[in-house]
């Protein structure tokens, strides 16, 4: 009589349609009873003794930025199945940044629990990632970063550019231009509306280096996507290749067992980093890539960041730091034309998804050419890191400055602080005629941290007030504990540690305060005494926001700040092991 396939075999194999199984107190009727279902849609024994690759599918009627996820996950699909795999796609939560209230940020950590218990729950040897939106890749990577198997990212693409007027647009620069214009009765409604119509030419991510972008280039930097991964565009051929090699790769992974804790090291963060300054990046991409880190029991060392950021200049001449758009950068050559010319900084012997080290795959990417998107480090964009750490006693724990986006006239600036309490006093307030304010005064915007919003919503880019908008005022400084897009321009002070929900000094800032901003020494100071700030929190105790039920409850008792991420704190690794930079 011959052996049952569904009985344990010796040694144990837990691999394939074997792995994990549901417990019914009998691992032969467990694996009996999940082959007779799958088996329900057609499959063959021959096709459920393959490797099975799972394929995180984030498609969905809301999404714009992943509007081409029916075409990658044939496409992936053909690539497993050319690999000799068995692909499975399955849902998961889909994020997109204009479509998700309060704030996309506030279900990125919901996100990325999904996408770890659907990992864990269902058995597959390796994974594909498709995501491309703000939080999605984000999401992903710390999902898988915390299920620990074979893994590697598929970015959707970003859109293709439009045309209004003659004038080439793209999102979502050209968004916040065209509507400062608006505000500013530069163009009136009926060309508002023009410009509605071309900003996104296509689906797929905003087409500059806004954090969707920049997530695409830290994910090929990690090691985490095929070479060539970052850059091509939703709608191309390129980015249909680039999604059949995925497959084929993720087949090679599980059969090499390459687990995500071998591409996601030290030196991978280092380089992410590296090419975050490089790129002039989203100041999202510190918070994004601490949370990365932090599931790797990593710390991110915002100071060392700093260090580093004086030695790394803006090489991408894209918006908002520089002129191009992604479709160009993808014509330049992609992250290898950045990736060689970064070489001397470059952690080398970092490891890669395709089990090759990231100097390997720069060496496989020959010599280059000649093109105008990535300049050389002789003659950069901006000679240092497009993002600066800035410390003093407003922000105790760090603060964020895009300083490649920042009018350089406002970047060693002192004034009067105007303030607002919350994103209803500032949308109440800020295009009122009577509002006390000057383009010489500094914006101050409480209550948009992690907690405070809650979710640290975009609202950091506060708009330049009506009255001054109409007298032409382009920039002015703004301070705010949340985000703002990668997208976004102009002199604007993030992430303020500890936030005002919790009891942090801008929670004290009063209208009329002297605010000190020096990027030349990292210093952002309120010049008020620490005996009347401390009579300030005595006479008004910040009370920190609470909810009654469900996942804002949860949010609220577990979000940690954003120099530890604003992730989870039961999320993350149970033992921090180390801090990148070294």
């Amino acid at each position: 009589m011959s052996a049952s396939p569904f009985e344990p075999t010796d040694p144990p194999d837990n691999s394939g349609m074997r792995k994990g199984l549901t417990s019914y107190g009998d691992q032969g009727f467990s694996l009996f009873l999940r082959k007779a279902f799958i088996k329900g849609a057609g499959f063959t024994d021959a096709a459920l003794d393959r490797p099975v690759i799972g394929i995180a599918n984030t498609g969905s009627a809301y999404n714009p930025c992943h509007g081409n996820a029916p075409q990658l996950i044939e496409a992936v699909k053909r690539g497993v199945m050319l690999a000799g795999g068995l692909p499975m796609d399955f849902p998961t939560i889909s994020v997109h940044e204009s479509f998700a209230a309060p704030t996309s940020m506030y279900l990125r950590n919901l996100m990325s629990m999904d996408t770890e218990e659907m990992v864990r729950a269902q058995p597959m040897d390796a994974v594909v990632l498709i995501g491309g939106c703000d939080k999605t890749v984000p999401a992903q990577l710390m999902g898988a970063a915390s299920a620990n198997i074979p893994s590697i990212q598929l970015i959707t693409g970003s859109m293709l550019t439009g045309s209004h007027r003659g004038a080439r647009v793209g999102a979502c620069t050209d968004c916040r231009r065209y509507w400062g214009k608006y505000r500013a009765e530069e163009v009136d409604a009926e060309e508002i509306a023009d410009v509605n119509d071309q900003l996104v030419a296509s689906v797929g991510t905003c087409s500059v280096m806004g954090t969707a972008s920049t997530m695409a280039c830290i994910a090929e930097a990690l090691g985490m996507t095929m070479p060539g991964g970052a850059s091509p565009p939703a709608v191309t051929a390129d980015r249909i290749r680039i999604a059949e090699q995925t497959g084929a790769q993720a087949v090679q992974m599980a059969r090499d067992k390459l687990t995500i804790d071998k591409v996601l090291t030290r030196d991978a963060f280092e380089n992410a980093m590296r090419v975050l300054l490089a790129i002039g990046g989203s100041t999202n991409g510190i918070v994004h890539l601490t949370a990365i880190a932090g599931r790797m029991g990593l710390e991110i060392d915002l100071a060392a960041l700093d260090r580093m950021g004086r030695e790394t200049p803006v090489l991408l001449d894209l918006k908002p730091s520089g002129q191009h758009y992604m479709e160009d950068f993808h014509h330049a050559g992609g992250m290898a034309t950045l990736l060689r010319e970064l070489k001397p900084l470059l952690k080398l012997d970092a490891m890669t998804v395709t089990g090759r080290t990231l100097g390997e795959e720069i060496e496989r990417s020959g010599p280059g050419f000649k093109q105008d998107v990535v300049r050389s480090a002789a003659n950069p964009i901006y000679p240092q890191g497009g993002i600066a750490v800035l410390r003093g006693n407003l922000a105790p724990g760090g603060a964020i400055i895009k300083q490649s986006a920042a009018d350089p006239k406002l970047m060693e600036h002192e004034g009067r602080a105007v303030v607002f309490e919350n994103v209803e006093d500032l949308v109440t307030r800020i295009d009122r005629d009577d509002l006390d304010v000057t383009a010489e005064d500094i914006l101050v915007l409480k209550n948009i941290g992690p907690k405070g919003a809650p979710g640290m919503p975009e609202a950091g880019y506060i708009p330049i007030p009506r009255k001054l908008a109409r007298a032409g005022v382009k920039d002015i400084v703004r301070i705010s504990d949340g985000r703002m897009s990668g997208t976004a321009f102009g002199t604007i002070v993030l992430h303020v540690t500890p936030e005002s929900a919790i009891g942090g000094p801008l929670a004290y800032v009063q209208n009329g305060d002297r605010i000190r901003l020096s990027v030349t020494n990292r210093e952002i100071a309120l010049l008020v005494s620490d005996e009347e700030l401390a009579r300030r929190a005595a006479a008004s105790p910040v009370i920190e926001p609470t909810a009654a039920r469900g996942y804002k409850k949860l949010f609220l008792q577990s979000v940690t700040q954003a120099d530890q991420g604003v992730d989870f704190d039961f999320l993350r690794a149970p033992k921090m092991v180390g801090k990148v930079p070294r």
